[in-house]
């Protein structure tokens, strides 16, 4: 993801590639807690990784996490996590954040993921150097339902909206998510808004 700047308030379009449920995100924009989650406003400015754990005692950052923030990770059953912070080539700050229900990360898992996550960035920057171009473009109508989606419209809903079927609705969503290389719709609209295709 994208580090948050202070104007930021919501976490889905800061999302590059992911697999958070897509519902996990409209929790946590709903409750707006973007500017209030502690470990994000730490990396920000720092080039440590951020680890935490809602149920072990001992772990400061717990103290400051606000309620909403604790409900949405425990009932996706995430209770602990670590934010690792990235400079990309360009300048941009990313953060690679990564949840899930375990005991806290020992010192050595720490460094091994910190350094798989400097080697994925590496990956990254070439990548995007060499996508300067999206090789497979969208359709107008396919754009449409993207677009569409970003505004959280259901299929049922764009179908109407577009007069089709949310057959053919979900049709032209499969074949966006497959030429932009995405697995999901949240996916599709974080990397349709980073290429500029929709904003």
């Amino acid at each position: 993801m994208s580090a948050p700047v202070s104007e930021d308030s919501m976490l889905t379009p800061l999302i590059i590639e992911g697999s958070l449920p897509p519902q996990f995100l409209r929790d946590f924009d709903r409750h707006q807690l973007l500017r209030s989650c502690p470990m994000l406003i730490r990396v920000r400015n720092s080039v440590l990784p951020r680890p935490w754990h809602l149920l072990e005692k001992g772990d400061v950052q717990n103290m400051e996490l606000p309620r909403e923030l604790r409900t949405v990770l425990t009932s996706y059953n995430c209770p602990m996590g670590i934010l690792i912070p990235v400079n990309g080539a360009d300048g941009q700050r990313l953060i690679f954040w990564f949840m899930g229900n375990r005991s806290s990360l020992g010192q050595s898992e720490l460094n091994e993921l910190t350094m798989i996550m400097l080697q994925a960035q590496d990956t990254y920057n070439t990548i995007k150097r060499n996508d300067g171009s999206v090789p497979h473009m969208l359709s107008a109508r396919e754009l449409e339902v993207v677009r569409w989606t970003a505004q959280g419209k259901t299929s049922v809903e764009i179908g109407q909206i577009l007069s089709l079927s949310d057959h053919t609705v979900n049709a032209y969503m499969t074949n966006a998510i497959k030429k932009l290389d995405c697995v999901n719709r949240t996916q599709l609209v974080a990397k349709a808004i980073r290429l500029k295709l929709i904003s």
